[in-house]
């Protein structure tokens, strides 16, 4: 061969290896990244090319798909509907064409699509069989009457969030949060009609802001709903060791190193009260001072046994509840009664009233019970899974006295279910914010119900923004208590 045509083929072989090496750069590097690029439209174009697989609560379907309508310019076959969507919300999220999928349909959207490599071997048997591909089905934990419950509550009341949890294995039963809004209104590819909806809920600085997931993405200043936690850290530090035990409590108290005065709300026996007296009227200087007694690490370290600074995944993400780490004396009294930077969502004050019922145990929260294939082939199972222990079981019986009093011949009455052999044990609060706390506070209830064999079905903690709410703990008694007993009377017939 001479030398020209040498170098030619050296040429045209060095192009054919680039080629190849081109090829399964693409093909297996990059195959992942280019298969998630938004701007690849096959791939859209293939989740909503079948039906997709279903959320399922209590053995239904609240979500289904239909038949795209004539539109030329669509090229999806499938779009996403959903029943009672705005009830839902909190727990689907949303699936939309155009506007990309969140929650269950985006962390589950293998399954639901079909495209989960756990189905590798359902869907290759489809492909030989000319069958066409189906998505599985996501089976959650809701209880449907408690959701009912829940959200029919909230919309008396305007805007709040309810979390319900069952104790003894962490599975949550409800996820409310109002204002709401309809995935179902935005789940097409129209510019005209599922445009104006999503643009509608996209206003800025809006205060309703009804795509907010609240039970677990807000974070709201937990009031007194937070001495529970503070009743918690008395007991598991010995700094008392019983419910009448009186505690050190002077009237007036002044908190450490200030000449700032405590106040209680309203003419109420706080003096040296007992634990039990100064949880059933919410004393402030009682728990206020446990805190400043303890100090912020021992403080820091039961709320943390509770999940706060941290993160939840259930598997929806839920934010961080926030107990301070760096405070002095004066703001770790004031955390310890729910005020200063104490933040908390509805699933973690969820958490905690769960905790004390199950008797110290904290169970991790989960929605999803399991996965199924099409076939409803389980693929995979929700093992319950314990999270901490945050008090013993001794001091858990303690406390849950203290709230059982509470809604006995307290503040918590309006949460009194009378169903013989059912015990609920609550707490009020009422979480003042704003500048010189000048807006009007939230109105928040944590309980849970004991059955007559010993077992606790449910626990929930409910928080209401309402213009009704009242500068005192009556307020989470008066607006929150009756949703959360209407949801614990849901979950316990449901069970019947």
């Amino acid at each position: 061969m001479n030398k020209p045509l040498r170098r030619i083929a050296i040429f045209c072989g060095l192009l054919v290896l680039a080629l190849l090496i081109r090829d399964n750069w693409i093909q297996y590097v990059q195959a992942d990244t280019l298969r998630a690029d938004p701007k690849n439209r096959r791939v859209a174009i293939e989740r909503y090319a079948t039906p997709r697989g279903n959320i399922i609560v209590d053995g239904n379907p609240i979500t289904g798909s239909a038949k795209t309508n004539g539109d030329s310019f669509n090229d999806f076959e499938y779009k996403r509907t959903y029943k009672d969507g705005a009830m839902w919300a909190p727990v689907t999220g949303y699936a939309s064409q155009a506007f990309g999928a969140t929650q269950l349909e985006s962390i589950e959207d293998g399954i639901l699509t079909g495209n989960d490599d756990r189905l590798f071997f359902r869907n290759t048997l489809d492909m030989i069989t000319g069958e066409s591909k189906q998505g599985g089905n996501v089976v959650t934990t809701l209880n449907a009457a408690a959701q009912k419950a829940a959200y029919d509550g909230l919309l008396k009341q305007g805007k709040g969030a309810v979390a319900a949890i069952n104790p003894e294995t962490g599975a949550i039963l409800a996820l409310a949060s109002t204002p709401s809004y309809d995935p179902s209104t935005f789940a097409g590819n129209s510019t005209s009609v599922d445009g104006k909806a999503w643009t509608a809920l996209q206003k800025k600085n809006d205060p309703n802001d009804p795509m907010l997931n609240r039970a677990l993405r807000e974070v709201y200043p937990p009031g007194s709903t937070f001495k529970v936690v503070t009743a918690a850290a008395a007991l598991e530090n010995d700094l008392y060791t019983s419910a009448d035990e009186k505690t050190d409590s002077p009237l007036p108290y002044t908190l450490p190193d200030t000449t700032t005065e405590l106040k209680n709300e309203g003419n109420i026996p706080c003096k040296d009260a007992t634990l039990r007296e100064a949880l059933r009227v919410s004393c402030n200087t009682v728990f206020g001072k446990i805190g400043a007694d303890l100090g912020k690490d021992k403080m820091l370290t039961e709320a943390e046994k509770f999940g706060f600074n941290s993160e939840q995944f259930t598997p929806v993400r839920s934010s961080a509840s926030v107990f301070p780490e760096k405070m002095d004396k004066p703001q770790t009294a004031l955390s310890s009664i729910g005020q200063f930077e104490t933040a908390t969502t509805p699933l973690q004050m969820a958490m905690v009233a769960s905790a004390v019922a199950n008797n110290g145990t904290l169970m991790k929260p989960y929605m999803v019970d399991k996965l199924q294939a099409p076939g409803l082939d389980v693929i995979e199972q929700t093992e319950p899974e314990k999270m901490s222990e945050p008090l013993s079981s001794e001091n858990a019986g303690i406390l849950q006295s203290m709230m059982e009093t509470v809604v006995k011949d307290g503040t918590g009455k309006n949460a009194q279910i009378n169903e013989d052999g059912v015990t609920v044990g609550g707490k009020t609060g009422t979480a003042q914010h704003g500048v010189d706390n000048s807006e009007n506070p939230y109105a928040w209830f944590i309980s849970y119900a004991k059955l007559s064999d010993g077992s606790t079905p449910v626990a929930v903690a409910v928080v209401v923004e309402d213009e009704s709410a009242n500068r005192d703990d009556i307020s989470g008694g008066g607006l929150a208590a009756p949703i959360a007993k209407s949801v614990m009377q849901a979950v316990i017939d449901s069970n019947k």
